[in-house]
């Protein structure tokens, strides 16, 4: 996709409905800077600032990219997974649309073990190794390598802790941007009106409930870390 710029990118934010909020009675005051005023009953953002959020945040992934540092694509919203992953695979970055794992960041090493475990019952299967268990243990280890492979699996290729993080709806994942934060590892985030901006790097102040939205947001994204990679 052509980089927007000006007006173009205006016209598609707002064509994709980035500018809709939540009901005034859900915001979060901290919000107010990113906030044009209310329209059919919901606060509506400034979208020359949601602009402005998405250069400083894409410019920063772009950096990121350029030095071989990984970022990891998070959300498990229903509607966000789909756009998440194929956008990850994309950029051949790491994603989580499961389920958060607890400890990902702050116990990674714990974590690591389980990856390993799965990358073992993957090639003994395809090879051929789970012929030596009865039907029932190779069910069992059949069924085990599904759950891995659902929290897991888009997290099984990375060998260390990743250098940013590019999340969907902050208020879901607070556990993913918490761990994060620990670890002052630096988080992009979605920032809708119902949220505290301040618990992100890189806020980026718009629609993360709408699909149209976040298709938009996330392929912008995801745009910039392919173009980084091209120059890298």
């Amino acid at each position: 996709m052509t980089k927007l710029t000006g007006d173009k990118m205006l016209q598609e934010m707002l064509k994709n409905a980035v500018h809709f909020g939540h009901r005034p009675s859900k915001w979060n005051p901290k919000m107010a800077p990113y906030i044009y005023g209310k329209y059919s009953g919901v606060h509506v953002f400034d979208l020359h600032k949601t602009a402005e959020a998405l250069e400083q945040a894409t410019q920063f992934l772009s950096r990121c990219v350029k030095e071989g540092k990984i970022v990891l694509f998070v959300s498990t919203k229903q509607q966000a997974v789909r756009i998440v992953e194929e956008v990850a695979k994309e950029c051949n970055m790491p994603y989580i649309t499961h389920k958060w794992v607890p400890g990902l960041l702050t116990n990674f090493e714990s974590i690591k073990k389980r990856i390993n475990y799965l990358k073992s019952l993957k090639e003994q299967q395809k090879n051929g190794d789970f012929d030596k268990y009865t039907k029932k243990e190779a069910l069992e280890l059949g069924k085990t390598i599904e759950k891995l492979e659902a929290m897991l699996g888009g997290v099984q290729d990375i060998k260390k802790l990743p250098d940013a993080l590019f999340v969907v709806d902050i208020l879901r994942e607070k556990i993913a941007v918490v761990e994060a934060k620990k670890l002052n590892i630096p988080v992009v985030g979605i920032v809708d009106s119902n949220v505290d901006p301040t618990m992100v790097t890189f806020p980026i102040p718009g629609n993360d409930d709408a699909v149209n939205s976040i298709n938009f947001l996330v392929r912008t994204v995801g745009d910039a870390i392919k173009d980084s990679k091209k120059v890298a």
